[in-house]
């Protein structure tokens, strides 16, 4: 798996490599250049103000687990995902590290979350994310329909999102029964472990599928859960359409739903690759042609957005391990301290 990371990585950049020089070096970095500085901070902001939606989506699904965590938990998950080597599924393991934690990105020490906690309420907030992109790809498909019937993209992006529903609903049920699954035919494989570890898996084993049954059991919350991330989806259009017109591309909002609604789409068959290197790139020029925009424009656009994510990722990133360092360092002064200043010891005079 590691090698086909590193390789599937090194294909990314090749890719991009190729894209930029196809389009064009100079024209490429004029097309960045002339968003600005004033231009690309608005992005950043707007990027915020969707994090900001995507937490709000995570703790309407989980409203026991404080909002600040859960919008720190989730940044720390994309920001994994989007700037370090790691496919998404590493991007995963980070966030629930960062949920279980209890100093998250809001600096101030809150209940420790076991992992089967932070697992399940993890794989939540992926099914309601998954269950708005949908939605949301179905919406950008139609946007391209309304555009250009005859577009190549209309029935591999169809087949796509028949596939990526079908794939959430498997996802849902294995949420739904998959610990009884593992506690039946799990055993068979774990019974060669210690007693200690096959109980302990059995165990925490148990414990998800309580949590996962807890969350679904409240549909409402799901469905709103669902609804903040298609809202979070939205917004994400909404930000590469102000980028293409700051970028001087006249792009109507419902043309950038479809650009990015179909991006969405072929980026989520390619979650293996980290980052989505070369893919994101090939799916802009490739949408942004059918929209008649030239190809040095739309790979600004795709430029500027891993601009904005590594803006707002490598600092998340560092503020954490500050945070996980501190936390760790924690339990030892307490320890340390303890033993320094404990109890003095009890003195008998003579009488």
């Amino acid at each position: 798996m590691k090698k086909l990371t590193i390789f599937l990585t090194l294909l990314g950049l090749v890719a991009i490599t190729a894209a930029v020089a196809w389009s064009g070096v100079g024209s490429v970095i004029h097309a960045v250049m002339r968003i600005g500085l004033s231009g690309f901070l608005l992005m950043v902001c707007c990027q915020l103000a969707v994090n900001g939606m995507l937490g709000l989506a995570w703790h309407a699904a989980l409203p026991e687990i404080g909002y600040l965590r859960l919008l720190g938990a989730r940044m720390v998950r994309d920001a994994a995902a989007t700037c370090l080597p790691f496919s998404q599924l590493g991007g995963i393991v980070i966030g629930i590290r960062a949920t279980c934690s209890g100093h998250g990105l809001h600096g101030r020490s809150s209940r420790q979350i076991d992992w089967p906690e932070a697992a399940s309420a993890n794989l939540a907030d992926i099914t309601t994310e998954v269950m708005g992109q949908v939605a949301f790809v179905l919406l950008g498909v139609a946007f391209l329909v309304a555009h250009q019937r005859s577009s190549p993209f209309v029935v591999p992006v169809m087949i796509g999102a028949v596939f990526l529903m079908i794939g959430t609903a498997g996802f849902i049920w294995t949420q739904r029964h998959g610990g009884n699954l593992f506690r039946k035919f799990g055993g068979m494989f774990t019974s060669s472990l210690t007693s200690q570890w096959h109980d302990s898996m059995l165990s925490g084993a148990d414990m998800l599928q309580e949590r996962m049954e807890a969350i679904w059991s409240r549909p409402g919350r799901i469905c709103l859960s669902a609804f903040y991330h298609l809202l979070g989806w939205l917004g994400s259009a909404a930000m590469l359409w102000i980028t293409a017109n700051l970028l001087g591309a006249a792009l109507s909002l419902p043309n950038a739903v479809a650009i990015e609604g179909v991006t969405c789409a072929v980026m989520s068959l390619g979650f293996l690759v980290p980052g989505s290197l070369g893919v994101q790139e090939g799916a802009y020029m490739a949408l942004g042609h059918a929209f008649g925009i030239d190809s040095s424009v739309s790979l600004g656009l795709s430029l500027l957005r891993r601009g904005r994510e590594l803006a707002i990722g490598i600092p998340v990133l560092l503020l954490w391990q500050v945070m996980e360092m501190r936390g760790l360092r924690q339990p030892v002064a307490k320890k340390t301290a303890d033993v320094s200043y404990g109890p003095a010891p009890t003195v008998v005079k003579d009488s």
